[in-house]
């Protein structure tokens, strides 16, 4: 087996598209494929503050659902889209209002649509996967190693949110322990989540969100090759948006 996971989109269709040309995939109808069948695994916050959520959703859904042909686990942006169309009250901030706006857009029978292929995507997904087949774990957020093979709400919040503190920054935004420092696992933990200008290794460990939605780029790692692709981002630079670490 060999793979391709894809760091967040949050709605940045093109980029997406792009960096499937880049690995070699061609496009048949609605799905992206490649000639060789590597798989591609999403992971997660495909949706909010980008363009195209609406989109990025038919596409996921599309390669997912009903061809099987791609792999996704959820972010804390695709919990909060999906409480949304569960009806319940969430704030419709920090990018939900993108999506939230290109949904209301449609008419009624896409919309209707939409809403249901999120909801089945999202219900159907497993919380983080472990793809022994090129020795690694797949997590939003990440995961702690004595938190592999638990599915409690405690690895819930960790695999969606980080190892956050309950504390925050001077700008607002959580402050979150460095949890790859530590980590000496012999599987690759595969994670996004954080925005990083450069994907970032840590022991076993590769962040690749590279903040697509805040101006730099949309990158993949592959396995077993052990190799980061990336494409540059069509949207404005936002410096302020990625995090530093010692």
């Amino acid at each position: 087996m060999k793979i391709d996971v894809i760091g967040d989109i949050h709605g940045c269709l093109e980029e997406l598209h792009e960096l499937f040309y880049k690995l070699g995939y061609q496009k048949e109808k609605n799905s992206f494929i490649h000639p060789d069948g590597r798989l591609p695994v999403f992971l997660g916050d495909i949706t909010d503050r980008g363009p195209q959520s609406v989109g990025v959703i038919k596409l996921v859904s599309e390669m997912v659902l009903e061809q099987g042909k791609a792999r996704y686990v959820p972010g804390n942006h695709c919990n909060k889209l999906y409480r949304y169309f569960l009806g319940n009250k969430v704030q419709h901030k920090h990018g939900l209002e993108t999506t939230v706006a290109e949904y209301k857009a449609l008419g009624a029978s896409e919309q209707e649509l939409i809403r249901h292929q999120f909801m089945k995507l999202y219900e159907a997904a497993p919380l983080y996967l472990e793809i022994p087949e090129v020795n690694a774990i797949v997590a939003h957020a990440g995961i702690k190693e004595s938190l592999i093979g638990r599915l409690d709400k405690k690895v819930k919040s960790f695999v969606l949110y980080g190892d956050v503190s309950g504390k925050f920054d001077k700008d607002g935004r959580p402050i979150r322990g460095d949890w790859a420092k530590h980590y000496h696992g012999s599987r690759w933990i595969v994670y996004g989540h954080t925005p990083v200008l450069e994907p970032r290794i840590v022991n076993k460990t590769v962040n690749i969100d590279t903040g697509c939605v805040f101006g730099k780029a949309l990158t993949a790692f592959r396995l077993p090759e052990e190799q980061t692709v990336s494409v540059p981002s069509k949207l404005p630079f936002i410096r302020e948006k990625f995090t530093h670490f010692a």
